[in-house]
């Protein structure tokens, strides 16, 4: 029986796969944040004149932000007020599960139609 021997690839055409996945983790990172689906909170509820009281934090609570170095209310109420934002979009729910089906598929069929190509050669077709 022959030893198999994987096909070889070029160094270029290596670098042009690193450039790709580098790209392909870059966008996947990037993309859902300009996109606005990823990130902070969308919104901060406002409140004028800010209190320790209006802003629901306890004693317990200010001792904490003092010992940050945050001491005045209106400077912990941008922190305090945004919240996450917990709506889901179901279009985009939709989206973002056919894509990721669709990559599984791809990927099995991929892997399913190397895998063939590599036991009949291995095999001679047999």
């Amino acid at each position: 029986m022959a030893k198999y021997t994987p096909p070889e690839q070029s160094k270029e055409m290596q670098w042009v796969d690193v450039i790709f996945v580098v790209v392909a983790i870059f966008a996947a990172l990037w993309l859902p944040l300009q996109a606005g689906w990823a990130g902070a909170a969308r919104s901060i509820e406002k409140i004028e004149n800010p209190t320790w009281e209006a802003l629901k934090q306890t004693p317990a609570q200010v001792e904490q932000w003092v010992k940050l170095g945050i001491a005045d209310a209106a400077a912990a109420h941008d922190i305090i007020q945004n919240k996450f934002d917990y709506t889901i979009d179901w279009l985009q729910l939709v989206i973002m599960t056919v894509v990721i089906v669709g990559y599984f598929v791809f990927l099995f069929k991929a892997s399913d139609q190397e895998y063939r190509e590599v036991i009949d050669e291995k095999f001679n077709g047999k």
